[in-house]
Order: structure tokens, then C-alpha cells, then sequence
């Protein structure tokens, strides 16, 4: 089967989804929507900033003067601690949802998304994580803790301080669940875990591996949706992230930075996208055939101009992308792995008085602002 000129049809082991395939379709002219590049803000400090060290929320609360991570119940949350109800007539039902929904911020800097904080920084991150998987999946409402993070504009994301958010309910969402159903299968038939036999095919093949390290591996899932999709998993058959060890939280925060900055380097801009754990439910019972394992769904395809649209045959049909997996995790393979931004430098000039000298020399040559950017090579 020629896998690069030939529309096919892609299997997502852990949902029993399909995804079509039309690399044939990467030729074709763009004259749709472009949307404005996200730049690094290099802003330490945002004084009308809801989530900024010591200043008010919008809905009333005061942040502390938090010098690390911190995390705080969602001032307008979208699940409420409450009664099971539920509701049939006919044809029509609902059932009552109950849950809590926390903010997780990264660092008390503004502007310090994942590829520009250290690692040890991350661990930290990695480690508020798990204290709020732990607290709020001992509740004995809560069956499902889900970890996620929303960044940039275009991916709905309210705030630009780097942030996390984490919903816990009742029920197990229809997502998880799907893949509760497919690893429990394989389990039951193979006495193995479904992800870690699939990890074990692709780093035999190294097709999709975009990087990997001692307890990690980063790729391109076979039946990538979106155009630059990736997926972290770890080696070891870890059903939750209170399974990993000292050394793993290490190499998961390693992991996240080079993933996220070879993510922002592909198109030398503040990459968006939408990422979650999924892992073991809180319910209590047996979930052994659970991996876990933390997914991207970047929207950027041609250029930090152009995204991915989920329309059409998307919505009415079933999921659809252009270029193959592999051809993504090359092309984020062949990304640099030192942050675009530490390679420039930035600076502006205002347009002088017209006292000065020079202001006429600058008036002639020079717009009414300037930017000048050097980048700065090393070998």
C-alpha cells in the first residue's frame, strides 16, 4: 500500500475510530482563513492579569503571592458538587453531573509556557498533578480526574498566563470510556496492555518516534487526527501518574519541555494546542488494563498562519487529515531542540524627536516604529 500518494483509511486502536488519510491533498493551494501568529510574550508580571501573583481574580478572590505552582477551584466552573438525579420522559433523558473543577498554574511568571520553564520546574508542575489526582480522586464522588491544558487563543484558552485546568466528576467521560472498553479487550485476551505492546511495534519501526528517553517515548500516533498530533507514553506499564517513580517524573517534565519546544520551533511561534492525560479512572475498581499516557492536539498545519478546521466530512462523516503521520514526525524530528526564541534577539526604536539630529535620517529610512531582529547562530 503506498502510504504517501494513496487515500486510506487509519485505525485508532484505543477508540475502534477511524481517521481518513489523503497525503494526495498537501499539494493543494491555501487561499482560506489565516490567523495571526501567537508571539512569546516575555511579560514577567501582567498587573490586570486574573492569575498574576497577588492580584484579584474576576471573581473577587485574591490570588496569594505564590512563588511556585499553585491551583485554586474554578471561579466559574462548568461541574458543581450536588445530589444524583435523573430525568426520562419518552424519548428524552438527562442525568445530574457533579463534580470540581480546579485552575493549575504553572509558575508565577507570566510569561513561562512549558518549552521555556526548566525542568525542574516542570517536575513541579508533574508533581501538583499528582497531589490533585490523589486529593480529588479519593472523593468518593469522584470516578474520573481529567488533567488538561488549553494553550493559546485559538484553542479557547480565556487567559494567557501559562495554565492547566483539572475536571473531576461523577461519571467517566464518554472519551475515557471508549478506551476503557478497547484496553480491557486486549487485556482480557493478551494478559497485556494494548498501548505497551503498540509502543513496543513503533519503536521497533521508528517511524513515528519523534524522541524518546530512558522512561519515555514521544510520537506520532499512527492514527494521528490532527496535523502535528503527538502522544507520550511511558515504557513501563504505569497505570496513573502516582505509579511513576522519582527518576520518571524526571524524565516525564525532560519529555514535556522537548516535545513542547520542538513544537513552538516548527513554525517559530508560541505553539497552540490541546493536551490531557488519560489515565486509571478513580472508581475504585480493578484497572490494571489501563497505560496511561498524555495526547496533543495541535490545530496549526501549513504555517503558524494556517490551522485545521474540523468541518464538513469532519463533522458529518469521520475525522480526515493530509499529511501522514510520518511526514509529521519528521518534520518535528528535524526541528531544532534549543527554543527559537533563545537564538533572537528583539528590540525597538520609537521615532526620535525631530529636535534630534538624526531624526530626519530616521524619518527617511525608517518606519514610524521599527523592529530589528538578529539571529544569533552558534555552533
Amino acid at each position: 500500500m503506498d502510504f504517501n500518494n494513496t487515500p486510506l483509511r487509519r485505525k485508532n486502536i484505543l477508540t475502534g475510530e477511524w481517521v481518513l488519510v489523503s497525503p494526495h491533498r498537501t499539494k493543494r493551494p491555501w487561499q482560506g482563513k489565516k490567523d495571526k501568529p501567537q508571539e512569546v510574550e516575555l511579560l514577567e508580571y501582567d498587573p490586570n492579569c486574573y492569575l498574576c501573583p497577588g492580584n484579584e481574580r474576576a471573581g473577587g478572590a485574591k490570588n496569594p503571592d505564590y512563588t511556585g505552582t499553585y491551583s485554586f477551584h474554578n471561579d466559574f466552573a462548568a461541574l458543581l458538587e450536588g445530589p444524583e438525579e435523573s430525568f426520562k420522559e419518552g424519548l428524552l433523558e438527562a442525568e445530574s453531573e457533579s463534580g470540581i473543577c480546579k485552575v493549575i498554574c504553572y509558575s508565577p511568571n507570566h510569561s513561562l509556557t512549558l518549552p521555556l520553564m526548566e525542568e525542574r520546574d516542570i517536575e513541579k508542575v508533574i508533581g501538583l498533578w499528582q497531589q490533585e489526582y490523589t486529593t480529588l480522586g479519593s472523593d468518593p464522588n469522584i470516578n474520573h480526574v481529567q488533567i488538561f491544558e488549553n494553550k493559546g487563543a485559538i484553542m479557547g484558552c480565556s487567559n494567557p498566563h501559562p495554565h492547566g485546568q483539572i475536571w473531576a466528576q461523577r461519571s467517566i467521560p464518554q472519551e475515557v470510556q471508549k478506551k476503557v472498553v478497547r484496553q480491557k479487550s486486549y487485556w482480557d485476551q493478551n494478559n497485556s496492555s494494548l498501548l505497551g505492546d503498540y509502543l513496543k511495534q513503533e519503536l521497533n519501526s521508528k517511524e513515528r518516534i519523534v524522541l524518546e528517553n530512558e522512561s519515555f517515548v514521544a510520537l506520532v500516533p499512527y492514527w494521528a487526527v490532527w496535523p502535528f498530533e503527538a502522544i507520550i507514553v511511558p515504557k513501563r506499564h504505569i497505570t496513573s501518574i502516582l505509579e511513576l517513580s522519582q527518576q520518571e517524573v524526571s524524565d516525564y517534565a525532560s519529555i514535556l519541555k522537548a516535545l513542547t519546544t520542538r513544537y513552538d520551533n516548527l513554525f517559530e511561534t508560541s505553539f497552540p494546542y490541546s493536551a490531557g492525560i488519560h489515565q486509571s479512572p478513580t472508581d475504585g475498581k480493578d484497572n490494571s488494563h489501563w497505560h496511561m499516557h498524555m495526547s496533543f492536539y495541535p490545530p496549526l498545519l501549513r504555517s503558524a498562519e494556517v490551522k485545521k478546521f474540523m468541518v464538513g466530512y469532519e463533522m458529518f462523516a469521520n475525522p480526515q487529515r493530509d499529511i501522514t503521520a510520518e511526514q509529521a514526525a519528521q518534520r518535528l524530528r528535524d526541528c531544532a531542540t534549543t527554543h527559537y526564541s533563545k537564538n533572537k534577539t528583539s528590540f525597538s526604536y520609537e521615532e526620535p524627536t525631530f529636535n534630534s539630529y538624526f531624526s530626519i535620517y530616521f524619518k527617511l529610512f525608517f518606519p514610524r516604529k521599527i523592529d530589528f531582529q538578529f539571529k544569533i547562530y552558534s555552533k
